[in-house]
């Protein structure tokens, strides 16, 4: 993401957060596809990850609405809800991370599934390189 957007960046970090939420939520399913005999636990984490994911993106896109009915003119409350909601997505970001790096470290599954263990790295990179959009456009509103 770009940083010169001056009064779209609310939009545009709206956008970002729309984009990797479902992202986010799309890696769920495939940790589940690729790691077939995941334990149950683990699985049914990713379910509520995956849910709590869409529910972000859902969020992501009444902002969008809002920020679009507003025509230019966001006012100071949309903007602090907006930034709010920035936070709330980086910060699930994070606790998204952390349940990848524990699911490496405790699944048996995954652990003794080299493959699996690759593309859950690489999903925690994504999250993490969504985690650092974030933290900069929020420097920027």
């Amino acid at each position: 993401m770009q940083y010169y957007y001056g009064d779209k960046t609310p939009l545009r970090v709206l956008d970002e957060i729309e984009f990797w939420k479902q992202q986010e939520s799309e890696h769920t399913v495939v940790i589940r596809q690729i790691v077939r005999d995941l334990e149950r636990v683990f699985v049914q984490q990713l379910k509520e990850w995956e849910l709590a994911f869409a529910q972000a993106e859902g969020n992501a896109v009444m902002y969008i609405e809002a920020v679009i009915r507003s025509k230019g003119a966001i006012s100071p409350a949309l903007c602090k809800k907006i930034k709010q909601f920035a936070v709330f997505a980086r910060n699930q970001s994070l606790g998204f991370v952390a349940f990848l790096d524990r699911l490496i470290a405790e699944s048996n599954a995954v652990s003794s599934n080299e493959v699996a263990v690759v593309v859950i790295n690489h999903i925690r990179r994504e999250s993490e390189y969504f985690i650092g959009i974030i933290a900069a456009a929020l420097k920027c509103f």
